[in-house]
Order: C-alpha cells, then structure tokens, then sequence
C-alpha cells in the first residue's frame, strides 16, 4: 500500500554560526572579546602538501588566523575560464585552516600587490591597448565583477556567518598609496557584497593615505613598518570609533635581484609586536611565512626616486619568522616566547619539518636545445608590438628583421622590457637592461643585408605603484637610421616563446652542446626526497624547471643564487632537470644543497645565522 505523503520537516541548521561585531576599542565574536593575532601565507607561494603544515607552524607560533592573498590572475589565467583545482583550491585552504582552529582574514583585491606580478591582476587585461586599471574604467570593472562574483561561489559559504571561519573580507589594497577613484572603491565594495560576502568588510592603508584610500561601510585598517604610536594616533584621528588594528606589520622584507639581502631585526619586530598585544589591538604579520614566487609570478617595483626598474627575486622568504621551506627561525621562537605571555593556554608544540632537508650531489645536464633552432611559426607584423598584444603573458619573444647594407648606426630601442639580446646574423653585440636604462646599440657597417634579432626576456610585471601597465617585450617601436635620421624601422617576424609546459614537450633535444640562450637538459637519481635547493652559481640568468615544475628565475648577480626545490615535487627514481640560461656558453652542472643561499654576501652561512 502507498504510504501518503508527507512534507519532511525542515532540520535544524546544525552549524554554529557568528559574526565578528567590531567596536571602538576592538572586535568581539560570539560576545567575547576577541584579538586577531594574523599570520599572512599565501597558497599560490606553498604547495598544496604543506599548506596544512605551515598553518600549525603559525599556530603553534601563537597566531590565531591566517590571512590569504588572493591572486587574480592565478585563478583567472583566461577571460572567464576559472581554475580552482589542486593548488589553486582556495576552499580547501580556507577549509584546512578551520580544521586547524584557525579564523581566515580574506584579501582578495582585485589588486593585492604582493610583489606579485602585475600586483595580481592578469596580464590579458593589457591586450587592451588604451585600458586603465584600478579605476572605474568599465572594461576593467567588467572583468572585475566577473571575477569577484565567481569567486563568491568559491568563499562565500566560508564565512563565518555560515559556519566557516572568514571574519573579515578586505576590499581592494592599500587605494589611498595609488589614486582617490572614490566611485572605483564603492563599485568593488558592492560587487563583494553582491557575490555573497556579508561579514565585515576592511581597507588596508598606510598611515598618510586613509583619506583617499578609506571608503563608507568598511572599516579602515592601518599598515605600517616603524612607529606604532604614530601609526594609531593617525589611525585614531581618521576614523575614532572603528577598532585599531593592523592589516600589515613586516618582520622581513623582500628582494630585488642586484640588490642587497633585506633582513629586519627581530628587536625590531618584538617592540612593535609587543606594543600592540599589551593594548589588545589586532594584528596581520606580513609575512609570517612567505613561500616562494613560482614560475614567471614574481612581480617588480620601480624605483620612487628615479623610476628605475626594480624586478623581485623568486624566493619569498622574506626573512619572515617561518623561513621559506616552513622552519622556525630566530625571529620565530622569539615572537612565540612574547605571544606565549599574551596567551593563557601553552601554545602547541612547534611541528616538525614537513620534509628533511637533503643534498643532491652534483649531477651534469647532457642534453641541450638551442633556443633559436627551435621557434614557432612567425607571426608578420608591421612594427613589433608587446607580447600582451600576440596573446603571450609571459616568457620570452624574438624580433626578427631584415637590414639593408649600410655604414655603422645607432639602433634604439624604445621601451625594452625587460632584458635584451641584440643579435647581428646570430653574433651577439650587445645585451640591455631596463633596470640600467639601457637601450641602444651600435651596429657596424654592413656590406650585405644582415638579419637582426631581438630576443626580449619578459621579468616581472611592476606590482605598486603608477607604473603598473607595464606591458613585455618591445612596448613602442625601433629606430634606426636607414634611409632616415629618425627613421622608425618597419617589417618584423615576431616568434613567441612562452616557456610553458606546450613549448618545452617541442624542443629537440641533442647531445652536443649548443651555444648561445639555450635549454639543458639532465637527469639525477634519488633513493630518499625531501626538500633541497638547487645551487645555481656558476650559471647566469634564465629558468629551471624540475619534473615539469616551474621553480622561478635565476641571475648571478644575485642576491639569491639557490632556487628552493620542495621535497613533494620530487620521486625516487629518475627526475628530470631543465635549465633556460640565456648566456651560459657551455652546458654546466647543478647540486642541491640542504640549506639555502639568498645573499650571495653570506653564502652558505646565511641559514646558520638565521636558525641560531
């Protein structure tokens, strides 16, 4: 016999849910008072197999919540096609740190800057030619509010409001240090809370910039790397009855290649820490763990005096408290010792590695494909446009030409970005360098026609800042004076060499050396992973990549001169190494070492000195 039907009584949501409640003098949650002591890790700088580690790393340091850039263009590496899979699992992050009994304080910009390439922002906006970013331009809001709207299916069901652990959802990043596009911050404010975000939202500003940076309905957060007192007083003028705290306090700082290894004293950072845990202000340590900047995402400033160009180092370490293969330094158990006072239960143990360090011994790469035997197709153009403008994001892209027979003659370059190769029938004559403002050549006297190459290394994208549509490769035009005084010289094959995953499967690859920019290939045999660090000294400037992972850019001029190789990405057995190195006449050796060397000053000492 049927049984009728009858209507399921609707259960009760189990799940408990909150929302943090911010006052004059602080936040609460659930009623109690609550300080935000956040630690900054980025997902996209750790592999997915530490994530969970590196979360009680911070814990364990003390912290109680963990805040996450959100980078853009890693989630969006195409108009409208999203990628939230394995690495890129921001849900499962956000997850993780719940299950760790950590809160989440969510940064995600649009822009964020993290001397992160095009500070997060993804490079197909600059296929546009005449696009503004960061403004209310509606091309760029367009795709902002396509992003932001995906992403609120992603993060908004973790909220704290629905169980999760998100309490608070930063609007934008440090606006007030860039433009005053009042109409620009209050459309990102509302797109957030039209993709489902409802807990309280919050600007992030350094102490001289909250009246163009603050916004209606947020709440303003200082950031700031000295004087704390200062800080809050300006805080406090701008904005009395919202809570002090701080979105950023630096520990460490990062590294522009050809400059000095930047490191903060843990005096420093103890005083400023301090200060803020006796007067219950809430707190994000920026970074408490950096990671690394895989692949071509390291981003680059320029310079405010002189606007000179500025590219970032692939390590992330930051000199940050957990050090960039996730172990306590120093400065570490320091702050935990001075949170520890601040906290009424015993902090939990400090975790151990989540991979032994190991040694690789030297090994020969065998194998070899020379970068100008093995180009795509042409594309004909007219005059050479950036790489933006072919459909490329980033790698390297050759200008092909062919020059009549004439006398000797400046060739100029108008806006190089970034390093260059000019080649004269394959003989190199010169190499210019943005960060040096270099940017034209001599050619010699040529007594048939001759063919020019001009191999542009696209490094990173400027991150902060009014220079940020830095477009790659050659941006304007050439100049060469044939017939012409100032003629602009026309007729180009342009060949795109992204050095992705599709470009390396198509090298062939040979035994016996090739000279000029060229990709070696080796091979190495292990018994045992773990962690390690390739030592590149002895090589030049170019790219690695080990089992088909991109480990960042190399140059001997430092100050990093190892690339850190994580133990998850390696396999007993057989492991394949490729080297890009655009100089290097000869192929070399490598060895992994178990210690890292970021300041090419200290050496191999640099980690003792840290870890004592």
């Amino acid at each position: 016999m049927k049984r009728p039907h009858r209507p399921k009584t609707p259960r009760r949501n189990a799940v408990s849910t909150s929302k943090l409640v911010p006052r004059r003098d602080g936040f609460s949650l659930d009623g109690q008072p609550l300080q935000l002591r956040s630690g900054e890790i980025h997902p996209s700088r750790v592999p997915r197999s530490y994530w969970r580690h590196r979360i009680r790393m911070l814990r364990a340091m003390g912290l109680n919540a963990v805040s996450p850039y959100v980078f853009w263009n890693v989630h969006e590496p195409a108009p409208g096609r999203f990628n939230f899979r394995g690495d890129a699992d921001l849900a499962a992050f956000v997850r993780m740190a719940a299950a760790e009994g950590m809160h989440v304080v969510l940064r995600p910009g649009p822009y964020v800057c993290g001397e992160w390439d095009f500070g997060g922002l993804p490079p197909w906006l600059l296929a546009t030619p005449d696009i503004r970013v960061r403004c209310s331009d509606p091309r760029y809001c367009a795709a902002v509010r396509r992003w932001l709207l995906r992403l609120g299916r992603e993060l908004a069901p973790l909220q704290s409001t629905r169980g999760g652990p998100i309490l608070l959802v930063q609007v934008e990043n440090e606006y007030g240090s860039y433009g005053d596009d009042r109409a620009y911050m209050a459309f990102v404010r509302d797109t957030l809370r039209t993709a489902g975000f409802d807990v309280p939202l919050f600007t992030c500003d350094g102490p001289d910039a909250f009246r163009r940076g603050a916004l209606p309905g947020t709440l303003p957060v200082v950031n700031y790397p000295a004087d704390p007192a200062a800080a809050f007083a300006k805080l406090r003028a701008h904005s009395p009855h919202t809570p002090p705290a701080c979105g950023e306090f630096y520990p460490g700082f990062f590294d522009h290649f050809g400059e000095p290894h930047q490191r903060i004293a843990t005096e420093r950072s103890e005083e400023c820490v301090g200060w803020m845990l006796e007067r219950g202000i809430s707190f994000s340590l920026y970074m408490a763990h950096g990671g690394t900047t895989w692949g071509f995402y390291a981003g680059a400033n320029t310079d405010f005096a002189d606007g000179h160009y500025q590219p970032t180092v692939s390590s992330y370490d930051f000199d940050a408290p957990v050090d960039e293969t996730g172990g306590a330094t120093g400065k570490y158990h320091r702050l935990r010792a001075l949170l520890q006072k601040h906290t009424p239960a015993p902090l939990p143990p400090v975790p151990a590695p989540a991979a032994p360090p190991i040694a690789i011994p030297r090994f020969t790469l065998t194998e070899s494909a020379a970068l100008l035997e093995n180009l795509p197709r042409p594309i004909r153009d007219v005059q050479p446009r950036p790489m933006e403008a072919y459909g490329q994001h980033h790698g390297l892209i050759l200008y092909r030409n062919r020059l009549h027979a004439g006398p000797a003659a400046k060739l100029t370059i108008r806006e190089l970005h970034d390093y260059g190769h000019v080649r004269l029938d394959g003989r190199r004559l010169a190499v210019l360098d943005r960060r040096l403002g270099q940017n034209s050549v001599d050619l010699p006297t040529r007594a048939r026609p001759a063919q020019l190459d001009i191999l542009v290394e696209a490094m990173g994208r400027v991150n902060y800042g009014p220079a940020m549509l830095d477009r790659k490769g050659i941006t304007e035009r050439v100049e060469f004076p044939s017939p012409y005084p100032a003629g602009v010289l026309m007729g180009w094959d342009v060949f795109k060499l992204p050095c992705d995953a599709a470009h390396l499967r198509r090298l062939k690859w040979k035994k016996k050396t090739a000279a000029g920019p060229a990709f070696h290939r080796g091979f190495f045999n292990l018994t045992q992973t773990g962690d390690t660090h390739l030592n590149l000294r002895g090589w030049t400037k170019g790219l690695v990549w080990v089992n088909g992972h991109h480990l960042g850019r190399f140059w001997h001029i430092g100050p990093q001169q190892t690339l850190y190789l994580p133990g998850c990405w390696l396999k007993r057995g057989r492991n394949e190494v490729i080297v890009l190195d655009l100089e290097r006449p000869e192929r070399g050796s490598l060895a992994g070492l178990p210690v890292p060397v970021l300041d090419r000053d200290t050496a191999g000492n640099l980690w003792e000195q840290r870890h004592a």
